[in-house]
């Protein structure tokens, strides 16, 4: 599209002020054709990389339409599965909405609903929430539905891997069923197909890209490393260089991501912070609103974390472990190479890992560039209790790729020599003689 491209999608004043204000110059391939179709009233399912403005995908027609406020109720829900993307998503109405007096709430759990209750009883046209604070505002009475005449399912894909799927179900039997649905995800495993099949009607399907394929912005390498201990070796020799000036390293299990964290604090490699389920919830918002404002350099984080932080200039990612939802790995590195700036994404592969990771480039078609360890990096000695739990992990993966394995464990067994009679046993058979 040319020089005032927004003004061609058909949008308001108010709209093309709070549009420029925020920067944005021209529209992205998904919202160039998805605000048109939205506005049109189809039912829209978005498919497009982390990254690529969907957001305002749906806000900006979402806003044209409801126009100005009316009422107390919502007339728009938006679901979201975190509470760090439902704020993230209210934050885009909020200063997109800036010139039309459209109203946004955010709803979600892990805090009290005190604030939110009052919030719900001001008046609102536009509603962001968790499937679960939804459903329990809703049980007790404190959201009317009768006035909903939009719904949106952002980031559709994780509310699957979540398990939301019986909340959402709860939830469309609740509301309007003449209403405009909208579904946006990075990626349409078989999951969301169900869930579109099941409450879209013939939807206008909009894919800017192939389906899970990492924005072009972002570099991928990979290191190859035997063990935990050298990957933390690893993740510090990559720290020394100065352009990992914004990083955000994900780690698989809670244990690792503060066992790392304690880490760069003793080696002096942050400012870091950790991010993780067991975080209450207004650390992990300051951890957030910290590294967004580049009070930190590194972000410790397990996969809450890995979608809804839309953070500007990460200059890396680090994949410590390497994602068994194979989709996340799209959005992990997503969180790099965003709003057509340069990043990169770096994986680090344990033997055991080797299976996911090739898993991984299936998913994404393309074969991920493997480089050498950098000169400085221990490699150290692998323990045998990990040597172990790498070798069962491995047993796995070749009986799923085979049933008929019987494993290496299984061999030894078999090896294993028939028992020989002992000093005891031969002298009861002498004395019997």
């Amino acid at each position: 599209m040319a020089e005032g491209a927004f003004e061609q999608l058909k949008l308001n004043k108010q709209l093309l002020q709070a549009i420029a204000e925020a920067g944005y110059s021209q529209p992205t391939a998904i919202q160039q054709k998805a605000i048109p179709r939205i506005l049109g009233g189809h039912d829209v399912v978005g498919i497009a990389q982390t990254g690529t403005g969907k957001t305002a995908a749906y806000v900006l027609p979402l806003l044209m339409k409801l126009r100005y406020p009316q009422g107390d109720q919502p007339r728009a829900l938006v679901l979201a599965p975190t509470k760090e993307l439902v704020l993230q998503i209210d934050a885009v109405i909020r200063q997109l909405a800036a010139y039309t007096g459209l109203r946004s709430v955010a709803i979600y759990g892990g805090v009290g609903p005190k604030s939110q209750l009052t919030a719900l009883q001001a008046g609102l046209d536009i509603l962001v929430a968790t499937p679960g604070r939804f459903r329990e505002l809703y049980g007790k009475g404190h959201i009317p539905v009768k006035q909903i005449k939009a719904l949106v399912l952002d980031e559709a894909d994780r509310m699957m891997d979540m398990g939301f799927m019986p909340q959402l179900r709860q939830i469309f039997e609740v509301i309007p069923v003449k209403r405009q649905n909208l579904l946006f995800s990075a990626t349409m495993p078989p999951k969301v197909e169900h869930l579109m099949a099941e409450f879209l009607d013939f939807p206008d399907i909009i894919e800017v890209t192939p389906q899970a394929t990492p924005a072009a912005t972002v570099s991928q390498w990979v290191y190859e490393v035997p063990n935990f201990k050298t990957k933390i070796n690893l993740v510090g020799r990559l720290l020394a260089d100065e352009s990992f000036a914004r990083v955000i390293i994900f780690t698989k299990t809670r244990q690792a991501a503060n066992d790392l964290y304690k880490y760069l604090q003793r080696k002096g490699l942050g400012p870091a912070n950790v991010l993780h389920a067991n975080k209450a919830q207004n650390s992990r918002l300051a951890a957030i609103r910290a590294f967004r404002e580049g009070e930190l350099r590194v972000l410790v984080a397990t996969d809450v974390a890995a979608r809804g932080l839309d953070i500007s200039q990460v200059s890396h990612v680090i994949n410590f472990d390497v994602p068994v939802q194979y989709e996340d790995y799209v959005h992990r590195i997503g969180r790099t190479g965003r709003a057509q700036q340069q990043g990169a994404a770096i994986t680090l592969v344990n033997p055991a890992e080797v299976y996911h990771l090739q898993k991984i480039e299936q998913l994404i078609k393309q074969k991920i560039e493997r480089l050498p360890l950098p000169d400085g990096v221990e490699v150290a000695e692998t323990p045998f209790e990990e040597q172990q739990q790498m070798a069962r992990a491995i047993d796995h993966q070749k009986k799923l790729a085979n049933p008929d394995y019987q494993g290496a464990f299984h061999e030894k067994k078999k090896k294993k020599p028939a028992h020989k009679p002992g000093k005891f046993s031969i002298r009861r058979k002498r004395k019997r003689k």
